[in-house]
């Protein structure tokens, strides 16, 4: 069952009396703790493209006030993951050919560099974590678990992100992942992708022979093929 089938038919603002993307969260560190859920919520493309989060329906969905939510969402809105309309309603923007392939080519770049930092560092077990996830991630397409699977994905290029400890790179990416997120549902309209070899396994095969150019042309096929039904799908939008 592709993921597109699992959300609704069009946007739609929060709800704080049904169950949804964004999940109710104790009263400590409230405005960062807000930020950082509804932060995945956009990674992991458990809001889609143009879905309003208004802000007294959303403090009640994570049980805190308007105030620390409101913080949360002008950050993100600084950070170009939210947008704001003219009546001062935060909006999951929608991401267009231009400035996907864009984000794309930041992504390339950025992901790609870090994984040639990864290859000089990784050791044995970091190497074994991240085949393990990859394969959870093939688990879950093979079952149709396509939710899974793009938190699978997310977590393996953040893990080989984070394996070349590049904190500053790493921030930069977490903002263009936020960025097209919400996008990601469509990644599975057709059913998952049927690659000769996937990126994640040349990858993984760089990363044991210490070998940077290996990663880096690796993480960036990855990007690449990876993204084309998202391509597909805005070509026809």
């Amino acid at each position: 069952m592709s993921i597109v089938n699992t959300l609704p038919s069009r946007p739609a603002a929060i709800d704080p009396a049904a169950d949804g993307p964004v999940r109710r969260i104790p009263r400590d560190s409230l405005s960062e703790r807000a930020y950082q859920e509804v932060r995945a919520a956009l990674m992991l493309s458990r809001l889609r493209p143009g879905e309003k989060l208004l802000l007294r329906p959303l403090a009640a969905r994570l049980g805190i006030s308007a105030t620390p939510v409101r913080e949360a969402l002008l950050r993100l809105v600084s950070e170009q993951a939210l947008q704001m309309d003219e009546r001062g309603t935060v909006v999951v923007p929608s991401i267009g050919r231009e400035r996907f392939l864009e984000i794309r080519a930041l992504r390339c770049d950025l992901e790609g560099q870090a994984g040639a930092a990864a290859a000089a560092r990784a050791t044995p077990e970091a190497i074994g974590a991240l085949a393990a996830i990859h394969a959870r991630l093939l688990e879950a397409e093979a079952r149709g678990d396509f939710p899974t699977a793009l938190h699978c994905n997310e977590q393996f290029h953040f893990g080989l992100c984070r394996l070349a400890d590049m904190p500053v790179l790493l921030g930069l990416v977490e903002i263009l992942w936020m960025q097209c997120g919400p996008l990601l549902s469509h990644l599975y309209a057709g059913g998952p992708q049927n690659r000769p070899r996937h990126g994640h396994l040349e990858a993984l095969e760089g990363l044991r022979r210490q070998d940077a150019a290996m990663v880096r042309a690796a993480v960036v096929q990855d990007i690449e093929e990876g993204g084309r039904p998202l391509l597909d799908f805005l070509g026809r939008e």
